[in-house]
């Protein structure tokens, strides 16, 4: 019988650390040419799209994520994804993963392992900007590689950062407050995370500290983008979970032309030592998440068997 899995076995059965370990290995296995996974593919359907993340780890299994752009009347399938696992000896259909908690989890699980390859050993204090889900995932992986004693938190809504810091407490255990201003959360932060759909900055670099590390999840693309340009200039390292879906952006993302193309390093390089990483307390490093294909894969790959 094929096993399908909902958010709530999902949210049950998946812990933060095992997450972060699946897609440490994941990037490893991608960086040695272990798991396939190509850029994207959408199709354009007319009033929406379908797309497609597909990925294989030969040896292992095989699968994809589906999901869609089309308007719901339902706000309970307006973020449904479908996750397929396929075992790659047999072709059987191992299960499949239905809703948005999964992905959610994942991205979050790869920026806990950037954080873990490139932040500062000591790092403890964290500066977030944002307070949906995508955020919550990040502080939840993040919390798992590294020990938290201040996280600030802004978003443009009093009530939501003041909410998100409660729930940090209560859910993680980890004491956070809501910061009157961007700028405040990311005051001395070691970890500064990202996780807006701004198309505009949201931060000015030079508020940064010397030595932290930067997470950004939201658009990266030239002409909307949640950070400035000059924030790529003053990395030391640009790390990318998926280099090929980086290239695969239109408008182009800004990190893929011009004088940064060639700095940008694959993530999983940086964990198997084949690129540099930090080498310096005062290096600033940063990390572009851009959804590494078959991640969710091998996530759910992980749950089902």
């Amino acid at each position: 019988m094929t096993v399908i899995l909902d958010d709530g076995e999902v949210l049950a059965r998946l812990k933060p650390a095992a997450a972060v370990g699946t897609m440490r290995e994941a990037l490893l296995a991608s960086h040695r040419g272990d798991l396939r996974a190509p850029a994207r593919t959408v199709a354009d359907l007319g009033d929406g799209r379908m797309l497609f993340t597909t990925g294989r780890w030969v040896g292992r299994w095989y699968g994809y994520r589906s999901y869609d752009t089309f308007v719901h009347d339902s706000d309970a399938a307006r973020d449904d994804q479908l996750v397929a696992v396929y075992d790659d000896a047999t072709g059987h259909l191992l299960g499949a993963v239905v809703g948005p908690e999964l992905g959610r989890r994942r991205t979050g699980a790869l920026g806990g392992a950037a954080v873990d390859a490139l932040a500062p050993a000591a790092a403890s204090t964290l500066g977030l900007i944002g307070t949906g889900s995508q955020a919550w995932a990040q502080l939840w992986a993040v919390a798992a590689v590294r020990s938290l004693e201040r996280v600030r938190v802004f978003s443009r809504d009093e009530r939501s950062r003041r909410e998100f810091a409660e729930r940090s407490g209560q859910d993680l255990g980890v004491a956070a407050t809501a910061a009157a201003s961007a700028r405040a959360a990311v005051d001395d932060a070691e970890i500064v995370i990202l996780a807006t759909s701004s198309p505009e900055p949201v931060i000015e670099t030079e508020w940064l500290s010397a030595g932290c590390h930067v997470t950004t999840l939201g658009p990266k693309q030239q002409g909307r983008s949640e950070f400035a340009e000059d924030l790529l200039d003053a990395a030391t390292v640009l790390a990318t979970d998926s280099v090929t879906q980086l290239g695969g952006y239109d408008p182009p993302a800004l990190a893929s032309r011009g004088r940064h193309a060639d700095r940008v390093v694959g993530l999983g390089a940086v964990i198997a030592g084949d690129a540099p990483g930090r080498r310096a307390d005062s290096d600033v490093t940063a990390y572009l998440s851009v959804g590494l294909a078959g991640t969710e894969v091998a996530l759910a790959a992980g749950l089902l068997t």
